[in-house]
């Protein structure tokens, strides 16, 4: 029994993890984000209405256009050899609708992302050990890195606080709940801080702001409303809070929460996206979602006070079910949702370039309206300097090939979002929780002890579960009598 097991060990591809992250990323992650969207409607001159629909996503295997305009495979060892970045092109169908009347359906090429070795999207997926030979790639190589200008890159796991759970801490006297919400690969940061009798909350463009004010905007309008939410035996520390705001209802909690945002116009329009956009968004992001989301602030605002008062524990932010891994694909959707949406992202440079080329009842062809180099430079500067989106640095580092031991090694390595230049004396010493899942001595001396780890032999990280997985396992539960998931 003890052989089969080491058998298993040994004889496992110990990075699957890795790859299995990236292909979900592709084959899932790319159309979710995508699919968001939707609809483009660039704002055209002379009030014209032009509607872009998402139809289709389709991302090919690599190729290389060659000099005299052929296209072919590329395969990894040719990307090494002639110092190229094995990557594929995301190419989207869009049609246009202009006054109400469809356009015919054009497909675009909206940029290149990197393709990992031995991911569904490697050409040597599809090779056996013989083939693999033939193209010169190792029959023993576990792949899970990726080849960015002829260097081999590995994108290292990211140790996260879990998402979508709130986690109360007490330090030197100042209580903190921290709750990264996230919806569908959108993740919102939010902490609330009591800061001696006020509890405020801090998220998105929101600063320090009274949480007790966003109840109010939420529609719990009076004081007994408030109250009996987050509990009538902190009636005392409530009215502090309400009194720190000095907005009585609704509208003046607009008001304030405008102030505190930076917004001077459109306030109700502005304020409305805060609520049901950045606020809480695991729990929805529409409109009739705010109730709830009052109910579970207030919750947080209760038990934050409760933790000033001693009547609740703190959570040990260093167990181990209060963290995840963000691997290869959830890294990877980060830097793409952040290039495709962000302020002056490829999406907004498109509406920019619609206004700028369309002329009254002409218009200019999808595909020179998107710059589609926008989202290549980005994602693969990223890759080639490991400077990620959310300022962290080192994500994407150069792979060890000093031996297998340190390739495996590497590949397997987590970093702590920590500052390595702080102390924190308990982040670095090992859990009890960590016992199977993190090498309790293979860490480096010095500044990043205890902040630069590796799994365990015996790990392996699950990568959650898609669409069809998720409904299968219900049906299976429900067949069995538990149906409550």
């Amino acid at each position: 029994m003890q052989r089969e097991f080491l058998d298993q060990l040994i004889n496992r591809n110990i990075v699957k993890h890795q790859v299995e992250s990236y292909n979900r990323f592709v084959e899932e992650r790319v159309t979710a984000i995508l699919n968001e969207v939707g609809e483009i409607k660039p704002e055209l001159p002379d009030g014209e209405e032009l509607v872009i629909k998402i139809v289709d996503v389709n991302i090919e295997r690599p190729k290389i256009n060659e000099a005299d305009g052929s296209v072919r495979k590329i395969t990894p060892k040719e990307a090494r050899m002639r110092d190229l970045t094995y990557s594929s092109e995301i190419k989207v169908k869009m049609t246009p609708i202009f006054e109400g009347v469809q356009q015919e359906s054009e497909e675009v090429t909206i940029g290149e992302i990197p393709v990992m070795v031995g991911s569904d999207l490697c050409w040597s997926s599809d090779w056996d050990e013989e083939e693999k030979r033939e193209h010169g790639e190792d029959p023993e190589d576990p792949g899970a890195y990726f080849i960015i200008n002829g260097s081999e890159k590995t994108l290292i796991c990211m140790e996260e606080m879990v998402n979508n759970k709130p986690i109360y801490q007490d330090d030197d006297g100042e209580q903190t709940c921290r709750i990264n919400s996230e919806n569908q690969g959108y993740v919102q940061r939010h902490v609330l801080r009591r800061d001696g009798d006020v509890v405020n909350i801090s998220f998105a463009n929101v600063k320090k702001t009274p949480a007790v004010s966003l109840l109010r905007a939420l529609g719990l309008e009076t004081d007994k409303e408030i109250v009996e939410a987050i509990g009538e035996e902190y009636a005392s520390e409530v009215y502090l809070n309400m009194y720190e705001t000095g907005a009585s209802n609704k509208e003046e909690a607009y008001e304030y929460v405008a102030n505190q945002a930076g917004i001077t116009n459109d306030i109700e329009e502005r304020v409305d996206s805060i609520l049901d956009e950045y606020l809480l968004p695991h729990l929805g992001q529409e409109p009739d979602m705010r109730e709830e989301k009052a109910e579970f602030l207030a919750t947080l605002l209760r038990n934050t006070i409760a933790l000033g008062k001693g009547d609740i524990k703190e959570d040990d932010m260093d167990h181990y079910a209060n963290k995840r891994l963000n691997l290869a694909g959830e890294l990877l959707e980060m830097q793409f949702r952040s290039v495709f949406l962000g302020k002056w992202g490829l999406l907004a440079r498109m509406k920019y370039n619609f206004r700028k080329s369309a002329k009254r009842g002409r218009l200019p062809s999808l595909q020179s309206t998107i710059v589609s180099d926008t989202l290549t430079k980005q994602i693969m500067g990223a890759m080639a300097t490991g400077n990620w989106v959310g300022g962290r640095t080192g994500i994407c580092q150069r792979l060890d090939r000093g031996n297998r031991i340190k390739t495996l090694a590497h590949l397997r390595n987590v970093v702590s979002p920590l500052s390595s230049e702080r102390q924190h004396f308990e982040a670095r010493d090992l859990h009890p929780t960590q016992w199977g899942r993190i090498g309790p001595i293979k860490t480096p001396e010095g500044m990043n002890i205890g902040l630069r780890t590796h799994l365990a032999m015996s790990a392996n990280v699950s990568t959650g579960l898609n669409d069809m997985e998720r409904n299968s396992l219900k049906a299976q539960l429900a067949d069995i009598g538990l149906d409550t998931m």
